[in-house]
C-alpha cells in the first residue's frame, strides 16, 4: 500500500506530496501571516512557540479519517513489530472509534515521508528522526516509554569484537566504522558531535559506512564485518535479551550519558479532539501482559508525557553542532540503499 517500486508509483507518490505542499501552505499561511516558524517548514506555523507545527486555522485542512495509519521506527525488522503493538493498536481503536491499521516503514525518511504526505496519522519515531519529523513533516511529539517513577532514555555506545584491538576511543582512526544512517542519533549524529570534541573526528580519521539499522551494525560488529559501531543501548540490550547477538563476542568501549529513546506522536492536522484522544490512549494504556510489556518491559512499563520543546533539547543542540538543516533535500539524504543480495 505504502510501497512505491514503480517509475509511475514514484511519480504518483511525488504528485501528492506536491499538492499536500499547495493545501500545506493554503491551510497555514506563508511567511507573512506567521508569527514565528523557527525550523519548521513553510507549509506549518507555531505561533504559540511550543516549536512542533500548530494545527492549521482553516478547519477544512483537518483530517478525521475513517482510519488512523500507525507505525513504529524502523530500528530493527519492520514486520517485528506488528505484533509488538498489536493490543495497543486495538486500544487506540478503541478510545478512538476509528479502524488502526500498521505500516511498516522501512527507513527513517519513508516514515517522515509517509507522514509529510499524509498517509501516516500516529507513530513511533526515533531520537534523531523525531526532530526531522517535527520540522518536515508537522510531527507533534506526545509520549516516550518510560517507568512509573518517570525515568526514560537510553546511551550512545560504541561497541568493538571481542578480540578486537580497540580500546579507545583514539583507536577507530583509520578503521571501517558502522554508523546507521545520516539521521540516527546514537548512530550519527551524537558520535560526529561527541567523537570530534573528543579529538576522532567520523569520515576525516576513520572511514564511516552506514549499515542502515542499528541491528545491521550489531550483527556487522559482531561477524567482524566492521572494526566498531555507535548504537543504540536499548537496541543491543533487546538482541541480546533475544538471543540474537552474544555479549560475550562484543565489548562496549565507550558510552554517553542518557538521551531520550523513541517518541510517540500525531500529525499536527489530525482533528483536535481526535488528536487528544490519541494523546489519551498513550498515556493510559496499561502494558501489563501485552507484546510491549514482553519486547521493552526491562527498559520502560508504561508511555510517559513529554515535549519536544523541553525533552528533545540535546538532540537539538547536537543536530545543531552538526550543522544539520531540514529541508527536503536532507529528508532525502536520510535514505541509505540496500545492499542487493548475491544470488546463490
Amino acid at each position: 500500500m505504502f510501497k512505491t517500486a514503480t517509475r509511475h508509483g514514484q511519480v504518483w507518490g511525488v504528485a501528492i506530496m506536491c499538492v499536500a505542499l499547495f493545501f500545506g501552505m493554503a491551510g497555514y499561511g506563508l511567511a507573512a501571516d506567521c508569527p514565528n516558524r523557527g525550523n519548521l517548514d513553510v507549509r506549518y506555523c507555531d505561533a504559540d512557540g511550543d516549536l512542533v507545527a500548530d494545527a492549521p486555522m482553516d478547519k477544512s485542512q483537518l483530517l478525521d479519517p475513517d482510519t488512523l495509519i500507525f507505525s513504529y521506527t524502523p530500528v530493527e525488522d519492520p514486520s517485528v513489530y506488528e505484533n509488538v503493538f498489536t493490543e495497543f493498536m486495538d486500544y487506540l481503536a478503541a478510545k478512538t472509534g476509528k479502524k488502526v491499521k500498521w505500516y511498516g516503514a522501512e527507513s527513517y525518511a519513508a516514515q517522515v515521508e509517509a507522514m509529510r504526505s499524509g498517509r501516516l496519522h500516529v507513530a513511533g519515531i526515533s531520537t534523531g528522526p523525531t526532530v526531522f519529523g517535527v520540522n518536515l513533516a508537522g510531527y507533534v511529539p506526545v509520549a516516550i516509554m518510560g517507568k512509573d517513577d518517570g525515568t526514560f532514555g537510553y546511551k550512545l555506545q560504541l561497541i568493538t569484537y571481542k578480540d578486537s584491538d580497540i580500546k579507545e576511543l583514539k583507536d577507530l582512526k583509520g578503521r571501517n566504522i558502522a554508523h546507521v544512517t545520516p539521521s540516527s542519533n546514537s548512530g550519527n549524529q551524537a558520535p560526529r558531535a561527541l567523537f570530534t570534541a573528543k579529538g576522532v573526528e567520523p569520515d576525516k580519521d576513520y572511514k564511516v559506512t552506514y549499515s542502515g539499522k542499528h541491528d545491521n551494525s550489531i550483527m556487522g560488529v559482531a561477524n567482524k564485518d566492521y572494526d566498531a559501531a555507535p548504537v543504540a543501548s536499548s537496541v543491543l540490550e533487546r538482541m541480546v535479551q533475544k538471543g540474537v547477538v552474544n555479549m560475550d563476542d562484543l565489548r562496549v568501549i565507550w558510552e554517553s550519558s542518557l538521551f531520550p529513546t523513541t517518541s510517540y506522536g500525531y500529525v499536527n492536522n489530525l482533528d483536535p479532539a481526535l488528536a487528544a484522544k490519541v494523546k489519551e490512549a498513550f498515556l493510559t494504556f496499561d502494558w501489563k501482559g501485552t507484546g510491549l510489556e514482553k519486547e521493552f518491559g526491562k527498559q520502560a512499563d508504561r508511555f510517559i508525557p513529554i515535549t519536544f520543546k523541553e525533552h528533545w533539547v540535546d538532540i537539538r543542540t547536537i543536530q545543531e553542532v552538526n550543522g544539520t538543516i531540514y529541508s527536503q533535500e536532507a529528508l532525502e539524504g536520510l535514505k541509505v540503499k540496500k545492499k542487493k543480495k548475491k544470488k546463490k
